[in-house]
């Protein structure tokens, strides 16, 4: 019999909502940025401005977030820590990724039976830390050229000998497209496995809880 599990602390969960929010937020304001298309009737319309301060200060809330994220790979509970995301690192673990990696090839038909996230999707997820770093550090890098005495300018200045400004624009750009891609693919592999798992995957990045087995806790 199913039995309700606390799975999801809410630090997990808020920073997950602020960073959808985020980069919802930073994609609609990046596009207009990066190809403005809008006609205004006069000049003092200040519709750049009003696009570059929500970017700007979306941008802020979202390294908070991920900063917050971070931080609670160490504080959090077992589903959280940053040893889920290295399955490769234990045996267990690469029963775990077989596992998975066979369902979703449609050679088994069982559900791998894991309470947090799956082998697969933590890989992915590591994945995705790392494309949310590298759009920090690069929109950082950028915002601080309107100030090159300022401290975002110090602190970002290096990357600058990295590569060239429009390379790095393109990274920022290219990132971009590569988490709206992965947005739409999350959202229907979690529909899925609700689906399938019948335990609220859904529900839980709401509430916190799962419905487990358990034998498999």
């Amino acid at each position: 019999m199913l039995q309700r599990y606390y799975v999801w602390e809410w630090p997990v969960r808020l920073t997950h909502w602020f960073n959808v929010i985020s980069l919802i937020a930073l994609s609609v304001t990046g596009i207009y940025i990066g190809n403005p298309s809008l006609s205004v009737p006069q000049t003092d319309s200040f519709v750049m401005g009003w696009m570059r301060m929500v970017h700007f200060g979306f941008a802020y809330l979202f390294t908070v977030s991920v900063i917050v994220r971070l931080l609670w790979l160490f504080l959090g509970n077992q589903y959280a820590s940053w040893r889920v995301f290295f399955p490769w690192a234990s045996k267990e673990g690469w029963r775990n990724i077989i596992k998975t990696f066979t369902y979703y090839t449609f050679i088994h038909k069982e559900t791998p039976s894991v309470v947090g996230h799956n082998a697969l999707a933590a890989m992915a997820y590591l994945g995705i830390f790392v494309l949310f770093v590298v759009q920090i550090l690069s929109g950082f890098t950028l915002y601080a050229q309107y100030d090159p005495n300022g401290l975002w300018a110090s602190l970002t200045t290096p990357f600058l000998s990295l590569i060239s400004n429009q390379g790095l624009r393109l990274i920022h750009h290219m990132v971009m497209w590569l988490l709206i891609g992965f947005s739409i693919h999350h959202v229907y592999s979690g529909w899925l496995m609700d689906v399938k798992e019948k335990n609220g995957t859904i529900g839980s990045i709401f509430g916190g809880y799962k419905f487990i087995d358990p034998k498999d806790l």
